[in-house]
């Protein structure tokens, strides 16, 4: 759905306390959760055109975006 937020805490809502204690504990937790919020939220103002971009470039950021959720996932669910 166009606009959508994508942001983990809506995503990953059962992560909550775990993506908090990650982002003070773990830097590269903390470099990849900043890069995915960054994302989405370009992603954001693409898709209700604050900001006009060419498909395939915004493609390349849900790409992306997707990728940094798999990876910032694996982290929060390694013990």
């Amino acid at each position: 759905m166009l606009g959508e937020k994508h942001d983990l805490l809506h995503e990953l809502p059962e992560y909550k306390e775990r993506i908090h204690e990650l982002k003070i504990s773990n830097h590269h937790f903390a470099k990849l959760f900043n890069e995915y919020d960054e994302l989405d939220h370009l992603v954001r103002r693409c898709e209700t055109e604050i900001e006009v971009h060419a498909d395939d470039y915004v493609q390349g950021l849900k790409k992306r975006r997707l990728a940094l959720k798999d990876e910032l996932l694996k982290i929060l669910q390694a013990k």
